[in-house]
């Protein structure tokens, strides 16, 4: 689900630049390799260019029960996990001019959709990693760090710094079909209470 995600977010901010007629490409990538001089950190010249940072748990509804009922039998599952992630959007466009207007127009955008729902938003259904993916649902929230986090986050990608913004995408739902156990399901208690005085 966090690839699925990720590729969702890229293709909306995608068709959103074609609709205002921003000619900038948007591409998955790891900023961290930018100043290799790899293949792949060629790749990324040019571009809009979206990592990600940093996944965490929410902690919140990490202990709520798991189970079904189907035929009068209860099935018993791990919880599921419930994800938050950080992403980094920068913008390493071909003149500081273009990467600021790119990243204005990221936050125009997601100012404009926060929700993201399998009902609202149209993907690609042919990309064979998307074929999976059926109901979803994240929320996606601008993330404004401290000057300190800031240069923490790009002292660990290694880089100099481009223009920037940091989203944080909520609760996205994991969960493999691993069944615990089974019981029977109760459905009435015989006896009395009258010896338990």
């Amino acid at each position: 689900m966090i690839y699925e995600t990720l590729q969702i977010l890229k293709e909306q901010l995608d068709g959103y630049f074609d609709a205002i007629n921003l000619d900038e490409s948007i591409a998955l990538g790891n900023i961290a390799l930018f100043e290799t001089g790899s293949d792949e950190a060629k790749k990324l010249d040019g571009k809009l260019i979206l990592t990600l940072l940093n996944l965490k748990e929410e902690t919140t509804l990490k202990n709520n029960r798991n189970f079904k009922v189907v035929n009068n039998t209860i099935e018993y599952y791990n919880p599921p996990i419930n994800l938050n992630l950080l992403i980094l959007i920068c913008a390493n466009c071909l003149s500081y001019d273009r990467s600021l207007r790119s990243i204005a127009k990221t936050i125009e955008f997601f100012q404009g959709k926060k929700a993201f729902t399998s009902a609202n938003t149209v993907y690609n259904r042919t990309n064979v990693e998307m074929d999976v993916l059926e109901h979803f649902k994240f929320m996606v929230e601008l993330y404004t760090p401290s000057f300190e986090e800031l240069n923490n986050i790009w002292g660990t990608l290694g880089g100099r710094q481009l223009p920037s913004v940091i989203y944080k995408v909520q609760l996205l739902h994991i969960e493999r079909e691993s069944k615990l156990g089974t019981a029977p399901v109760i459905t009435n208690v015989d006896g009395d209470l009258n010896h338990m005085k």
